[in-house]
């Protein structure tokens, strides 16, 4: 805890606002004595929660720091000129409603998120569907889950993750698939890591192209040839049947369609599946024999295997492993889709994606369409699916939409081919943005915003990828005007004339949905939650995380599904599917000779808005780096730390080089997080194609051809500046792109009291002094050193004897030693020592320790090689040594790779003792 803690008000639970785990974080709250509001003084994780048992990843941990009014949209603006709610509202529906007189209920639409809580995501869809009549809903999971969702379907005739998280506890075999959990999932790859330090012969096998922190940690890594995950899969199935491992019972009692789905696959040998995966005939086998002596194994998968566009005939393949083996409905077993997002899950429970009703109905299903506008007593009802996310902004673009309200999320930076985006949006008539942050890409296209309630603010329920139910508490007041999305969407359908909008409260909206579950569902879908429909308000507050469903069979909810071989297809059997492997859509070419991956970081988050508030997220990876492999950089003529430019048929980014085996020569991988609030040329997302699964419509996300060449700049820019005041912040934040060309690069470091840029430019500014006084106005004392010999100057500036202000321009990339800076820009009066230092740029050897490895406790890469060489020897001494590892326990993979890396053995201590995480 941060303070001493006085007027304790309690403590409340609530959900962490991250990813598809759901853990639960236990608040401490207390009154405050200045304003007599309830304040959060601290969190740590829910040791009754089911999803974590107490445990928090680095950015669980730091949720508070993320809390912080800074850049919120605390009003609603139409124009940039701030409103009244009443006028906001009103002009929104106003326009709503004469868009739709004019141009029928197609011509506008919805784009909502996984951030939104079940409540709002449920009115979203009821506004749409229900009452305005169309199916132009669509959320941002169709970018990450609806290839899983659509396999899912097809197979079990419903989406229902067969799978929790206790089976990694009671499994023999875990495959993970497309997933580096150790960074995107830390507690539930700690939680595999601990079922194998319990069972020692349990296996862990990880597919994945990269050498990733998860691969690092397997007992086998097979990095396969990106895009032939169908193809091992086929492989697998055949493996089985020639093996005589198939559970022919269940095939001809609870299955249909096995023979197709075999035939499709009997052709893929072993010795054939190693050549289009280019993978090694001894590992294949290794894992293959795995599978099927384990009598219970776990398929966990995620982006690698659904942003494809066959991601829906990937997901299909691993499911039919499960079903041909047996290995399904019981303990430790099942195909296992991990979520990304916080309530992905309950987005697609109440219709979030553009072809589903709530409730798990269909929209293509006249009776369903017939029941949920029957139990809504709505004046219309879709008739049918709305457009998937890359439809839907190509139909905005074409004027075919010509309205679209955008909930908590940022297509400019999430979808491909940002052109294409950027284009739909100004071209679109009006442009809805209800978030709670005031800037980032896409709000700056907008014409009207609206003050959402954040984390920490808003009540409601959330289902995490195990389809455990949880509740998100609201613990503080929202600020300024903000409200929760479900009020603000209430309010609008009021205002647009529809009656059926009138809630008192969140559980209001939540008795209705969990009654909509059991309408006229007859056993039909095991989404049913219709037991907690009656829930008063007091019961609905303190509901404990269940999993659904939860009805009159299951009041207290029901972990193991699918157990009575039961499934929700017509003939109550599941379903094979016969795949036919293809390859990605987009292949290389002279022009365009390497494939682009991309993926997540351990410490950030989406596009950063809420992690860049975090100082202590930002330290661990403070900037995009493009992973290449060294047989590549040497062809390429790029160095370690060489500006890069990647280049596709669709846009480019900039970014350093790290040259690193983890990737596979003629490939290469960039993070996503960066937008152009960070970084000028850092999105990902740009460069890739519109390209999607015909099924799912879910993107291509993992692979697009590239070429890439070093950049080079006439001069290399460092600026550093305290954030003495709004304005003074506002002028570098605006000021540096403006003065930029479009061909210069430039990379802004969140940080809270420091504004840290990184510029790399083409030209020179004629007088170095004059430029740099521009973005400090005021009366300072300037210092400035030239180094003819390195073709280096730089500027100080002096607020009587502190630092406020550094500059450097170099001929060459210059190391930015941020903690250095830090240092120098802390002391009240700057030393001579370090005033010296500044000028010749020679950094103290305390501060040159390398990249920040434990975001808890701060600690660098060298100082954990140091203690590795005095006699370090595993992950506990280290711990016990420096502290690193032994909080959130994030960081315990790498700590075990710089183990492996000096020959020492990593394996035996990779969790945190359960009184550890007390």
């Amino acid at each position: 805890m941060t303070r001493e803690l006085r007027n304790i008000a309690g403590i409340k639970q609530s959900t962490c606002a991250y990813c598809g785990v759901g853990c639960g974080v236990d608040i401490h709250q207390q009154v405050s004595p200045e304003s007599t509001q309830i304040e959060a003084v601290s969190l740590q994780g829910s040791q009754d929660h089911p999803a974590n048992f107490g445990r928090l990843c680095v950015k669980g941990e730091n949720l508070l720091a993320t809390t912080s009014l800074d850049d919120r949209l605390l009003y609603p603006h139409i124009k940039n000129e701030r409103v009244q709610w009443s006028q906001a509202i009103e002009h929104v529906a106003n326009k709503f409603n004469d868009i739709i007189a004019e141009h029928g209920p197609e011509s506008v639409a919805f784009y909502v998120s996984g951030q939104l809580l079940t409540e709002d995501y449920y009115l979203a869809n009821k506004l749409m569907k229900g009452y305005i009549g169309s199916g132009n809903i669509e959320t941002n999971s169709r970018l990450c889950m609806s290839s899983a969702v659509a396999a899912y379907k097809r197979a079990f005739g419903e989406d229902v993750v067969p799978c929790s998280y206790q089976d990694l506890e009671q499994t023999d075999l875990i495959v993970l698939v497309g997933s580096n959990a150790a960074w995107t999932h830390p507690v539930l790859f700690q939680r595999m890591q601990h079922a194998k330090q319990i069972n020692p012969d349990m296996k862990l096998v990880c597919i994945d192209p990269r050498r990733t922190q998860t691969a690092a940690m397997a007992d086998l890594h097979l990095p396969l040839k990106p895009g032939t995950d169908a193809v091992f899969f086929n492989g697998l199935l055949a493996f089985i049947a020639a093996a005589n491992a198939c559970d022919s019972h269940f095939i001809q009692q609870h299955s249909e369609g096995f023979e197709q789905a075999l035939a499709s696959a009997s052709s893929y040998t072993p010795e054939r599946v190693s050549q289009i995966c280019e993978l090694g005939i001894e590992q294949l086998l290794d894992c293959y024999q795995w599978f099927i002596e384990s009598k219970r194994a776990i398929s966990f998968y995620s982006m690698g295997i659904n942003q494809s566009s066959t991601g829906v005939d990937k997901c299909n393949a691993i499911i039919n492993c499960h079903l041909a083996s047996g290995k399904i409905g019981r303990p430790g077993c099942g195909p296992f889709s991990i979520t990304g997002q916080p309530n992905a899950m309950g987005g697609r429970e109440v219709g979030g994606l553009a072809n589903q009703l709530t409730a798990h109905m269909d929209i293509e299903n006249p009776q369903h369409r017939q029941s949920v506008q029957t139990f809504w007593q709505s004046p219309t009802m879709t008739q049918q699916p709305g457009l998937k996310a890359v439809d839907m902004f190509d139909a905005i673009k074409d004027n075919k939409i010509k309205a679209v309200w955008i909930m908590a999320t940022n297509p400019l930076v999430s979808m491909p081919n940002r052109q294409v985006i950027e284009d739909a949006l100004d071209k679109c008539e009006l442009v809805v943005v209800s978030d709670c942050v005031a800037t980032n890409d896409t709000i700056s296209k907008a014409d009207v915003t609206l003050p959402a309630a954040g984390w920490l603010e808003k009540d409601g329920m959330v289902t995490n990828s195990e389809r455990l139910m949880s509740r998100q508490r609201g613990i503080i007041a929202a600020p300024g005007e903000s409200k929760s999305d479900w009020q603000i969407i209430a309010e609008v359908a009021k205002a647009m004339g529809f009656s059926g909008f009138d809630y008192a409260s969140v559980a209001d909206v939540f008795r209705e949905y969990a009654k909509l579950t059991g309408y006229e569902n007859n056993g039909e879908r095991l989404l049913d939650i219709s037991a907690l429909a009656q829930l008063s308000d007091a019961e609905y507050d303190l509901l404990k995380p269940v999993q659904w469903p939860v009805n009159a069979n299951y009041p207290n909810g029901c972990a193991q599904v699918f157990s009575d071989n039961k499934f929700s297809t017509p003939s109550g059997k599941a379903r094979f599917l016969p795949i036919t492997p293809q390859l990605p859509q987009a292949k290389i070419d002279n022009d365009y000779p390497f494939i682009l991956n991309s993926g997540r970081l351990r410490d950030q988050w989406h596009t950063m808005t809420r992690t860049s508030r975090a100082d202590a997220l930002n330290e661990h990876s403070p900037q995009p780096l493009i992973h290449i492999h060294p047989k590549d950089a040497a062809k390429q003529q790029i160095k370690e730390g060489d500006y890069v430019e990647a280049t596709s048929r669709f846009g480019k980014l900039i970014m350093a080089a790290n040259i690193t085996e983890d990737v596979r020569s003629g490939e290469v991988f960039a993070p996503i997080h960066w937008s152009r609030t960070f970084a000028s040329h850092g999105c990902v997302s740009a460069l890739y194609s519109s390209v999607n699964d015909p099924i799912s419509g879910q993107p291509e996300l993992k692979q697009t051809p590239v070429a890439i060449a070093p950049k080079a700049y006439e001069t290399y820019v460092t600026i550093v500046a305290h954030s003495l005041t709004e304005e003074t912040d506002n002028l570098l934040s605006k000021m540096i792109p403006e003065r930029l060309s479009a061909d210069d690069f430039w990379l802004n470091y969140p940080n809270r009291a420091l504004q840290q840029w990184q510029l790399a430019m083409n030209r020179v500014p004629e007088d170095l002094l004059s430029w740099c006084k521009t973005f400090l106005p005021g009366q300072y004392r300037w210092l400035q050193q030239i180094d003819n010999n390195t073709n280096k100057t730089t500027l100080l500036a002096f607020n009587q004897e502190s630092l406020v202000f550094y500059g450097q321009f170099s001929a060459l990339p210059q190391e930015f030693n941020r903690p250095w800076l830090q240092h120098c820009f802390d002391q009240e009066q700057l030393n001579s020592d370090d005033r010296s230092a500044l000028l010749t740029s020679m950094v103290s050897t305390e501060f040159c320790l390398g990249r920040q490895v434990c975001s808890c406790f701060q600690v660098h890469q060298q100082t954990i090689v140091d203690a590795i060489e005095q006699g370090a020897a595993s992950v506990t001494e280290l711990t016990e040594t420096l502290g690193c590892g032994g909080k959130c326990g994030s960081c315990k993979p790498e700590l075990a790779a710089l183990l492996e890396h000096h020959n020492k053995a990593p394996q035996q201590s990779l969790i945190i003792p359960s009184k550890e995480v007390a």
